[in-house]
């Protein structure tokens, strides 16, 4: 094993689960993936008891959780500029200019929410999705549904911890 002084390793902190609901939130960071058409967008909380949700929980634990996928592929175009659109509304005087990286520093609304999905370890876990992409005054509104639980269907649920197997060859 490698040599490692755990005496200057913190030790992974409690956090409070961010609740499903609407949020004020700033983005951080965006990446272009051309080959696949998509950015993907990196935020935190703004406003509120939240605020800097992500940031603090990315000091715990090690991992950005705040991010979604915006798909610029023709089939999904309408709603990026949906996304484009909130983001406007939330910050006058905004220009895309087809420049990720005008989006830096910008506010938006979110709603975020949890889903289920299996781990490596075949355990079911949570994370977070962004359900949804509104403007700063719409979530100051409350003008937004609050996304339940995505659950993992009885099927996935009755999966997990079985492999499959490939289809070429028989298992005897």
């Amino acid at each position: 094993m490698k040599n490692i002084d755990w005496n200057n390793v913190k030790e992974a902190e409690e956090f409070e689960r961010l609740p499903a609901g609407g949020y004020i939130c700033v983005i951080t960071g965006v990446e272009d993936f051309p080959d696949k058409e998509y950015l993907k967008i990196e935020f935190d909380i703004l406003e509120g008891e939240h605020q800097s949700y992500f940031t603090r929980l990315a000091a715990s634990l090690n991992f950005w959780a705040g991010n979604f996928i915006r798909s610029y592929k023709p089939k999904a175009q309408p709603f990026f500029k949906g996304f484009l659109t909130a983001v406007k509304q939330s910050n006058p005087g905004f220009v895309f200019n087809n420049d990720e990286n005008n989006l830096l520093s910008k506010t938006v609304g979110l709603t975020i929410g949890d889903e289920e999905y299996v781990g490596q370890d075949g355990k079911v876990k949570k994370r977070y999705y962004v359900e949804a992409v509104r403007s700063v005054d719409a979530i100051r509104k409350g003008e937004f549904k609050i996304p339940e639980l995505r659950a993992l269907s009885a099927s996935d649920r009755e999966m997990i911890g079985f492999a499959e197997l490939p289809d070429d060859e028989p298992p005897f």
